[in-house]
């Protein structure tokens, strides 16, 4: 068949179709690159590729018993994927103009936090401070004390101070407020997580899996900040490398996770 040909055969709704299709396709690759679901796919596959031979190669028992299994497939992909499914829903749910606010609020805000942090470090004061992006965090914000006040470097150093009722849990910010204090966060489950880390980091890498929220941590034992996202933590950040990276995730790539490595 020759492109003439192909081209009276193909209308543009085909083209558009096709495109839609592969541009679903495309996110939803994204969204499993670099975690746990691109090896369990490799397993459904083969398991779906040995049925098929078993079929090819009239292996009643092995076809039968894979047979089973692909019939609730459907299910098991639900289960094993709740928490990507999750995500992706809420990231087609995603309006970029849903953002923090405006860029001098953002930078306001950046600029109370990482003084708050510095200042929280060098006293040996821990701190969680979680930073709604794109998601909400209404759960996690009505479990708390509702503050719904400024974001200050003062208020942040009060908060966290160990003599006041509210110190203990975290701080949530909604643009350029801080909505509540003394929060519970989900732990993080990971088991690949080094046994270093305290509730904090554990409560900034479990909030960071549930939600695109961002997580400042501050270390009680050792002073250093962190930053947890996507699942992810960045440790050992200074005042430059702190407000670097929260410039990255709130103002520069808002609604981007770091790269997880296969």
């Amino acid at each position: 068949m020759s492109l003439a040909d192909w081209l009276q055969i193909v209308t543009w709704r085909d083209v558009l179709d096709i495109a839609l299709v592969a541009l679903v396709i495309y996110n939803l690759l994204l969204l499993i690159r670099g975690t746990r679901a691109v090896q369990v796919i490799l397993g459904i596959l083969f398991l779906v590729a040995a049925s098929y031979l078993a079929g090819v190669a009239d292996l009643v028992t092995l076809q039968q018993l894979l047979g089973n299994f692909i019939l609730v497939l459907p299910l098991a992909i639900i289960v094993l994927f709740q928490h990507e499914i999750r995500h992706a829903l809420a990231s087609f749910g995603r309006n970029p103009l849903w953002g923090l606010g405006t860029h001098q609020q953002v930078e306001s805000t950046i600029s109370g936090i990482v003084t708050a942090a510095t200042t929280l470090s060098d006293r040996r004061i821990g701190a969680l401070i979680v930073i709604q992006r794109l998601e909400g965090l209404r759960n996690y914000i009505e479990n708390g004390v509702e503050i719904d006040a400024r974001v200050s470097y003062d208020l942040l150093i009060n908060l966290f101070s160990p003599e006041t009722p509210l110190h203990d849990g975290a701080v949530i910010l909604q643009q350029d407020r801080i909505a509540a204090a003394a929060c519970f966060l989900p732990l993080s489950l990971n088991p690949e997580i080094s046994k270093d880390y305290g509730t904090r980091h554990r409560a900034a890498l479990g909030i960071s899996e549930e939600a695109d929220a961002l997580a400042v941590v501050v270390s009680e034992e050792t002073g250093s900040i962190s930053i947890a996202i996507g699942g992810e933590l960045i440790r050992d950040l200074d005042s430059k490398s702190l407000r670097n990276a929260l410039y990255k995730y709130l103002i520069t790539d808002l609604g981007s996770l770091p790269e997880k490595q296969l």
